[in-house]
């Protein structure tokens, strides 16, 4: 009886007594470390085929093995796999599943590697896998953004500083900041990526292995860049799922800013846009109001994504080389990472382009708050006035229009000439909103001349990878 306790586990050999149940279950990571099944079978089959090459397999004895591994992820995929908690992670329950199906032989795959080595693997080719859906999902919100935008080219808004209003800019053009926000978030991912893309396999536990083993092979028939150059680090550090969720938290801010935007414009106070029915909610208790419930979420869950990144750094700081089983606390908090980010971006991919802009409500504004003040102190300084000067002067008009709850542009000629006699009749094209916007063109600028060569751009890096 005592054998067959020993042997209950792959590595009950040195064992007397059967691992406690609290233990077992408290230990076990296969209620959701399953999803890398494909990762790990994917890690399994490149193992075996080069065991294989070098002699290490038969050829038939890994044909065998890659036959089992393939019907098993047939059976994962149809559900009619069983998983259990007792076998501890998904490589222990498909190594068994795979020795029930084929017989001694798949005891064999395990040679030349360890359940160190091909966790980081698996967890590598999922990220990978991941990262590459997080891209594609941005890409799609840039998508709607440009949409968006080429219908608002002219559309006139307060930009705002300190949430003040500060000077007229192209709705358009505050849509593309929003792109180039995302650009740097794509432009990290893809960059991530990077350092995801090298195989930890064959570093087996820690030291790497006696086994003849090709390690350029396993990391080619993967598709990894190279093999890790260090066995120690290759199985110990996750600093590149770290860097991940750095910069899924990064995302996730700018996501929060563009939600924080919608919440605020959709408001009665500023009424500047509206958001479709079917992203929005009603209240339980006043029949009036529609609530922006998709942008408040995902500006909420941006705290969510910056916890995951603060336990992972906590998680890696204090363990010594190599592996340590606090690294199985890695996965839960990457996983709801990724799917939690992939979740905002498919939200506002859908959102962003149905947004309805109400033009007039954002005209009012921008004439609202001496948005073209800064206009009147430049045209004063091309009449030849210094730009402190100007200042004060364009300083002292805006304290008479406040008094006289007048803007500049509502001011007569005279009004405006009593605070400088280099005031003409032209000044009130330059006081336009209009002319405002055209008077920036320039790169960068919110010219709608501008804005258009700016969305060009867009659609041009969107089509790169």
């Amino acid at each position: 009886m005592s054998q067959d306790i020993k042997t209950d586990k792959p590595w009950g050999g040195r064992f007397s007594e059967p691992t406690d149940a609290f233990v077992e279950r408290f230990t076990a990571s296969v209620t959701f470390d399953k999803r890398l099944y494909r990762a790990d079978i994917a890690g399994s089959i490149a193992h075996a085929t080069m065991l294989a090459k070098q002699d290490i397999l038969t050829n038939e004895e890994s044909r065998k093995i890659i036959q089992g591994l393939e019907q098993i992820k047939n059976e994962i995929e149809a559900g009619s796999f069983e998983w259990s908690v007792s076998l501890e992670d998904v490589h222990m329950n498909i190594e068994a599943a795979l020795t029930k199906k084929i017989g001694d032989v798949g005891k064999k795959l395990h040679t030349g590697r360890s359940r160190n080595d091909q966790v980081a693997t698996d967890i590598r080719l999922f990220m990978r896998e991941g990262i590459d859906a997080v891209s594609d999902a941005i890409r799609l919100v840039q998508q709607g953004i440009i949409s968006l935008a080429e219908k608002e080219t002219e559309t006139i808004m307060p930009g705002f500083t300190h949430l003040q209003t500060a000077q007229p800019v192209s709705f358009a053009h505050h849509l593309m900041a929003w792109f180039e926000m995302l650009q740097r978030d794509y432009e990290r991912m893809r960059d991530c990526r990077k350092r995801i893309n090298v195989s930890p396999l064959g570093a087996a536990a820690l030291a790497g292995t006696s086994f003849p083993i090709d390690r350029n092979m396993t990391a080619e028939l993967l598709g990894f860049d190279k093999p890790a150059a260090n066995s120690l680090d290759a199985v110990s550090d996750r600093d590149f799922a770290i860097e991940f969720c750095a910069a899924a938290s990064l995302m996730m801010t700018h996501l929060s800013r563009i939600s924080e935007e919608l919440v605020i414009w959709t408001s009665a106070q500023f009424d500047f846009i509206e958001l479709p029915d079917r992203f929005c909610t009603g209240s339980s208790i006043m029949p009036q109001k529609k609530n922006p419930d998709v942008p408040e979420l995902v500006r909420g869950k941006s705290g969510r994504v910056y916890g995951h990144l603060v336990a992972l750094l906590t998680l890696m700081k204090s363990q010594p080389l190599a592996y340590n089983k606090d690294n199985q606390e890695d996965k839960e908090p990457l996983f709801d990472t990724l799917d939690t980010i992939i979740d905002c971006l498919k939200a506002f991919a859908d959102m962003i382009p149905a947004i309805k802009a109400k033009k007039e409500s954002m005209r009012t504004a921008a004439l609202k708050g001496f948005s073209t003040a800064t206009d009147l102190a430049d045209y004063l300084v091309r009449k030849g006035m210094a730009f402190r000067d100007a200042h004060e002067v364009v300083g002292k008009a805006v304290a008479y229009g406040v008094e006289k709850e007048k803007d500049l542009a509502e001011m007569s000629l005279a009004e405006l000439q009593s605070f400088s006699a280099d005031i003409e009749e032209d000044v009130f094209s330059v006081l336009s909103l209009e002319g405002s916007l055209n008077a920036r063109n320039h790169i960068g600028g919110t010219a709608p001349q501008q804005v258009k060569l700016a969305i060009e751009n867009a659609k041009i890096i969107i089509k790169q990878k």
